[in-house]
């Protein structure tokens, strides 16, 4: 029977399997387009349930038209409505969306916090999108939280809890502060491309050697290949 994974070894092996990710992902980035911390909260609160790649295609128009936090504020329903309705639950993000600037420009003199605690108080902000927010806009360090990291994390062996909070705390004392929100960017980037939910390409994964769920989909170098994909994605 195989010894039991001592902290120290869990740390090594984390980081050594967060080097491995940086080679196999060394673009790895937020694949929602904006250009102001205003529009990655706006197009984050969209990517809920919905594929970057739609957002991308909405987020154009939706710019445009709503250039300012005080233009989200004084949208008409309606109008916004139509415009993100392919996001999927069009009606609750545009909820959120107007609240959130509205409470930017009551609460924030009109601009997007850059405090965490901030973040989360308002409409639609939760942890996840709070942590997107602050990593790519604003250059503090954040983890994202999301469906493939919670998945793959699990998968690494590094922890079984099912929590979002409690999964960012215990992550974020295995890998350096500092890279946070690029490392959030490499597992994304390996959850959709390699390491999928019902079948994981686990014979061309590059890290087979340091994960103990190697062999939960097929390990076989050929059969593998055909699973992989390319991006971007939800």
């Amino acid at each position: 029977m195989a010894k039991p994974e001592t902290r120290l070894g869990l740390v090594r092996r984390a980081r050594r399997m967060n080097r491995i990710l940086a080679d196999t992902y060394p673009d790895a980035h937020c694949e929602l387009d904006f250009g102001s911390p205003l529009e990655l909260l706006v197009a984050t609160i969209l990517s809920a349930q919905c594929t970057d790649k739609r957002v991308n295609m909405v987020t154009p128009i939706l710019f445009a038209k709503y250039p300012t936090v005080e233009d989200y504020a004084a949208a008409d329903r309606t109008e916004m409505e139509e415009i993100i309705k392919s996001t999927g639950f069009f009606r609750a993000k545009t909820n959120s969306i107007i609240g959130m600037a509205q409470a930017v420009c009551d609460q924030h003199g009109g601009v997007v916090p850059d405090k965490l605690k901030d973040l989360v108080k308002l409409p639609g902000v939760g942890r996840k999108t709070a942590n997107v927010v602050l990593g790519n806009a604003f250059g503090v360090p954040g983890l994202t939280v999301d469906t493939h990291f919670q998945r793959l994390v699990r998968r690494f062996g590094w922890t079984d809890e099912t929590d979002p909070v409690k999964i960012e705390h215990i992550v974020g004392e295995l890998i350096p502060k500092r890279e946070w929100t690029v490392f959030s960017h490499r597992v994304i980037w390996h959850g959709r491309r390699i390491c999928h939910s019902r079948k994981p390409a686990c014979g061309v994964c590059p890290l087979a050697a340091l994960c103990p769920s190697f062999g939960t989909g097929p390990t076989g170098a050929d059969e593998a290949r055909k699973l992989v994909r390319s991006g971007p994605f939800s």
